[in-house]
């Protein structure tokens, strides 16, 4: 069965919803929602219910789409308060991290390939080609697992984890291009050291530059405009910030640099400034983003043949176990060793929080459109790979923060009413009323509040009352107050 212009949408509407119950009964046994998707494009595809996708090109488009939007999305949730504190060693994680794990992981797959008694054969640059497209920690899935896992992380650990999965794809992508350029290269016979070292330096240089520039500029372009465009809709705004995503993307990887970059600095930069229905705008970007996570881990399990996979699976399993428990660990300690307050424990946790995801199947799609000898053996070895890391870190997470001591008290919901108004009308504060509130009457009259604040809601479990001076205030009410600039509590 292959799709067609005819069955598409029932096709595709029969996997997004089977996705979904498959993840609700895999969630129950501690499995990542992500993995399950892969899991059920896998269950469709040639191996499973004979439903035939093998288009590299269009699965790599698709899943350079949702990458976007994940990023982009990510950002928008990413408070700069929040990652200035742990700026340094998420850059140097997603930068000089990405560097040794691609390094060491390489070196290790060239050992096993010139080892008689294993089964692949591979140059040293295809070695390092295969590391290259899966050393990077996945953004989906770090996102995804730490967001929903119910769990507040101390000493900073979720912003770090979250700015190294959601920068370090620009590093990764960059070294899987250059060491495609020279695969193909060396397969050609004609190279020269000194083009190729010029040559990379040249697009390590355009891609971070041009990345960055792309993502400032476009960042704060976007906010301006959407501050004076005053839309009748509230949802245009989101769907013009989608579109808007899309052509940064688009323009600054057309004058050579990173979009993935761009559209994550982007997305920080906006997330991080005063815009009009903020809530609606992330409420969208939220839906948007499950369904392109959905789609893009479908496409990629429908993509690969599970039998092929697995004659590749014990030395697939092999370099996976490597990177788990070595490279990656080193990379981490290596790159966070000027960081001397970092403990030991939250270095390990980092190191076990090395997720991979659709990010590293989706790079080694690359080399695959790109023609590279070998590509396939990488495309099932990076799949394998990416499922043994899902399965063994992914549905680990929680406990080895447990182990680590690193877990602390999930804060309660900081917003039980839902309101949210324009920043230059005031802020809204919640505050939740005890015995000793009520000291001196149990009245809003009574009640004594700074000047400058007005209580616009009051809830009782799951009633909300209107308030007035005579309602009557119990222990345990949740107040939504709205003040001027400068009031205090």
């Amino acid at each position: 069965m292959t799709f067609t212009s005819e069955n598409i949408l029932l096709i595709l509407s029969v996997l997004i919803f089977s996705s979904i119950i498959i993840s609700k009964a895999g969630y129950r046994f501690g499995l990542p929602s992500l993995l399950l998707f892969l899991v059920a494009g896998m269950l469709f595809g040639v191996d499973g219910l004979g439903l035939k996708f093998d288009d590299a090109k269009q699965a790599q488009f698709i899943g350079m789409c949702a990458l976007c939007i994940i990023l982009f999305s990510g950002g928008m949730e990413t408070k700069i308060k929040e990652i200035k504190p742990v700026l340094a060693p998420g850059l140097m994680l997603s930068t000089l991290g990405v560097v040794l794990t691609t390094l060491f992981t390489g070196l290790f797959i060239y050992v096993l390939s010139i080892w008689d008694a294993c089964p692949i054969s591979l140059p040293l640059v295809t070695c390092l080609l295969l590391a290259a497209t899966m050393s990077s920690t996945d953004s989906a899935s770090v996102f995804n697992i730490l967001r929903n896992s119910k769990m507040r992380l101390k000493n900073n650990l979720q912003p770090m984890l979250e700015l190294e999965s959601g920068s370090n794809d620009p590093m990764a992508y960059i070294l899987t291009i250059i060491l495609i350029q020279l695969a193909n290269s060396l397969a050609g016979g004609d190279i020269d050291s000194w083009t190729v070292a010029k040559d990379a330096m040249t697009t390590l240089f355009l891609q971070f530059g041009v990345g960055i520039a792309g993502g400032i500029l476009f960042g704060f372009l976007t906010v301006w405009f959407l501050r004076r465009v005053n839309l009748t809709n509230a949802p245009l705004y989101a769907i013009m910030l989608l579109s808007v995503m899309f052509f940064s993307f688009t323009v600054t990887t057309y004058l050579s640099g990173n979009g993935y970059l761009a559209v994550y600095l982007a997305g920080i930069i906006i997330g991080n400034k005063s815009i009009p229905y903020r809530k609606d705008i992330l409420s969208f970007f939220d839906g948007i983003t499950w369904l392109v996570q959905i789609i893009m881990f479908v496409v990629l399990g429908l993509l690969v043949n599970p039998h092929e996979m697995m004659q590749t699976a014990l030395i697939a399993l092999m370099i996976g176990l490597f990177m788990i428990l070595v490279a990656r660990p080193l990379s981490v300690f290596i790159s966070l060793a000027p960081f001397r307050k970092i403990t030991t424990g939250s270095k390990t946790f980092i190191s076990w929080v090395g997720l991979r995801g659709a990010a590293p199947i989706l790079f080694a799609t690359y080399p695959v459109v790109a023609n590279v000898e070998g590509a396939d053996l990488i495309f099932n070895i990076v799949f394998f790979i990416t499922l043994l890391s899902l399965i063994i870190q992914g549905s680990s997470i929680t406990a080895s923060a447990k182990m680590l001591k690193l877990d602390d008290d999930i804060p309660e919901d900081d917003n039980n009413f839902g309101v949210e108004i324009p920043e230059e009308a005031g802020k809204l504060v919640e505050i939740t009323l005890t015995e000793e509130s009520l000291v001196h009457g149990n009245t809003l009259k009574e009640l004594k509040l700074p000047e400058g604040m007005l209580v616009m809601m009051i809830k009782r479990q799951d009633r909300f009352i209107v308030p007035n001076g005579s309602v009557e205030l119990m222990a345990g009410d949740k107040l939504l107050i709205i003040t001027e600039s400068g009031s205090g509590l």
